[in-house]
């Protein structure tokens, strides 16, 4: 679909808030028009990224939430941490934590990079992984500012689902 096609299809569907996710959006270049595009019309929009490409050329009306990776997911190398000053009101972070050593780095960089002083902090446990209660454990033990969040669409529909 072209963006004017999606515009379209938005606008006919009356919808206000729009989130782009799923896999890196930002590898589509053609991601970035579309953001804008959006945001032009109005509507809410919000970018979930896995925080390994710069958010540089992000629309600054895109409402970003970064999910930067932790150690278990053998993707922590990818991080780019430059993204950290590229927030803006509203931008969102998340950390996916898988064990308590996920945790302990997660405490690691939201006190390196200050997170706590610029935006709202989400973690979240792995799915089947890690017990939710056990990461609100550590949460309230620390007394974090932050937001404990469950992937709900594995509740609702299934770990397998695709598309929801």
């Amino acid at each position: 679909m072209s963006i004017d096609e999606i515009l379209n299809d938005v606008k006919e569907k009356g919808i206000s808030l729009v989130e782009i996710t799923g896999g890196e959006p930002l590898i589509q270049e053609e991601c970035y028009g579309l953001m804008t595009a959006l945001c032009d019309e109005g509507m809410i929009v919000l970018l979930e990224t896995g925080g390994s490409i710069d958010t540089v050329k992000v629309d600054e009306r895109v409402k970003k939430i970064i999910d930067f990776k932790a150690p278990s997911s053998l993707m922590v190398d990818e991080n780019d941490w430059n993204n950290v000053s590229r927030l803006t009101a509203g931008d969102e972070l998340k950390f996916v934590i898988g064990d308590r050593a996920d945790y302990d780095w997660s405490l690691e960089m939201i006190k390196e990079y200050e997170l706590e002083e610029k935006t709202i902090i989400n973690l979240s446990p792995v799915h089947n992984v890690l017990q939710p209660a056990d990461l609100v454990k550590w949460v309230l033990e620390d007394g974090l500012d932050v937001r404990v969040n469950l992937q709900l669409h594995k509740y609702i529909w299934g770990e397998k689902a695709m598309g929801v």
